[in-house]
């Protein structure tokens, strides 16, 4: 499945793999211009995203932006995992409890891994549509994929570390990023996004001193 769905991104879905916003981290992100742009809520990995692989506090780099981001979206912020929070492996959402206890941010529980979308899920928790919504991630295959398959704005970001990530992770990673360097030469873009005039205009969420 993983091998069918890389050779989409190459050939009918590839506009899917390129990221609205790519940065190395969301303190990059200006989020008041992200919410002024009318985007309702923001959609989060976890690992490697807003914190260290495993960890359960927020990584120093991006603790002061993920509070803006709470704080300019009135807390319509959620985690969307391919582990927590989802039915096949934490089917009691004890891990997804851990989580929301240690970082406050709640995880949504859902049946399917990312990028297999379940928008009603994420329209029903923010009471808004999916493309009036953000996904962020740092990876191309599960968070850009899903966020763009599901017309949302996507924002890429780079992971803090690959130690401690599981060789599969590893190995995607290397799949991804010569894919990425691929679309770029045959000059790809990302997908329209209802809320963007223009695709050039999410380089206007990365903060000017970036």
């Amino acid at each position: 499945a993983g091998v069918r769905f890389a050779l989409q991104l190459l050939t009918t879905k590839r506009r899917h793999a390129v990221p609205h916003v790519a940065v190395k981290n969301i303190s990059l992100i200006s989020w008041k211009d992200v919410k002024a742009s009318g985007y309702k809520g923001c959609v989060f990995d976890k690992d490697n995203t807003l914190t260290n692989p495993y960890a359960m506090c927020f990584h120093p780099q991006i603790k002061e932006s993920m509070r803006e981001c709470m704080e300019v979206f009135d807390g319509k912020v959620v985690l969307l995992s391919n582990s927590a929070g989802l039915l096949q492996y934490d089917p009691q959402g004890e891990e997804a409890d851990a989580i929301e206890k240690k970082l406050g941010i709640p995880v949504l529980r859902h049946r399917k891994k990312k990028p297999a979308g379940e928008p009603e899920l994420l329209e029903s928790h923010f009471k808004a549509k999916a493309h009036e919504l953000v996904m962020v991630g740092d990876r191309t295959f599960t968070d850009v994929a899903f966020g763009n398959a599901l017309g949302m704005l996507t924002i890429k970001c780079e992971p803090f570390t690959t130690k401690g990530e599981n060789i599969f992770v590893k190995v995607a990673r290397g799949l991804e990023a010569f894919l990425v360097k691929v679309l770029k030469m045959v000059g790809c873009s990302p997908p329209v996004q209802k809320l963007l005039a223009n695709i050039d205009q999410g380089s206007e969420f990365i903060k000017a001193n970036a």
